[in-house]
């Protein structure tokens, strides 16, 4: 055995990707609908930004009405577990129960899956300390924030708030700092959109019921 051979022999095995993480994730559930219990069982122990990213993935994509409003609940633990530094998840049992179609988190790794591995290339760990308590407390409530935006009811609301918090959940995992100080700006901008989509909502249902009550008159 030579010397290079020898050295690559006391490498330590490589650290799975986050795509290959959730790419083994969407195989690990034998049955059609997956309980919120079961993926929490499976991601114990976990780094949270991996736990936010799983819950974040659905909210970027087109989904059912109203569907925004549970994974906005579901994120609300997280975030305050990142707010408050906790070390454990905890849930009680009438979350823990929920379920959701497996081939719906299927879709949603399976189509964020080549985007992240195109992009996994510019992550590294740098300014690692915007990764880290206290910093993380900051992290927490933009994720918090971005959880009850979810959970409001705003015509195509879920997207940005979907993505900031993938931002910051792939953050977190890579411990890219500069990722985490990005998803400042990508709260504002978030919380911005949010705050016009839903005076439009508004706006609209308004004009909408002059119109109804314009033809009974």
């Amino acid at each position: 055995m030579d010397a290079a051979t020898a050295s690559q022999a006391h490498e330590p095995p490589r650290a799975p990707s986050t795509s290959e993480l959730l790419l083994e994730l969407t195989h690990a559930f034998p049955n059609e609908r997956v309980t919120v219990g079961e993926l929490l069982d499976r991601l114990e122990g976990r780094a949270v930004g991996l736990i936010l990213l799983i819950l974040a993935l659905p909210m970027c994509i087109p989904n059912i009405p109203g569907i925004s409003a549970v994974f906005g609940a579901l994120l609300l633990a997280p975030s305050l577990q990142l707010t408050l530094g906790a070390r454990r998840l905890w849930l009680p049992h009438f979350m823990r129960s929920w379920t959701f179609p497996r081939e719906g988190l299927r879709a949603a790794v399976n189509g964020a899956a080549p985007l992240l591995r195109r992009v996994e290339r510019l992550f590294k760990p740098r300014l690692t300390f915007a990764t880290q308590f206290p910093f993380t407390i900051l992290l927490g409530l933009q994720a918090l924030l971005m959880a009850i935006v979810l959970i409001i009811p705003i015509p195509g609301g879920n997207w940005p708030p979907g993505m900031t918090i993938s931002l910051m959940a792939l953050a977190l995992l890579e411990r890219d700092g500069l990722l985490a100080l990005m998803s400042i700006l990508a709260t504002i901008a978030s919380t911005v959109t949010a705050y016009y989509f839903f005076r439009f909502g508004v706006y609209a249902m308004h004009e909408f019921g002059d119109w109804i009550g314009a033809l009974f008159n």
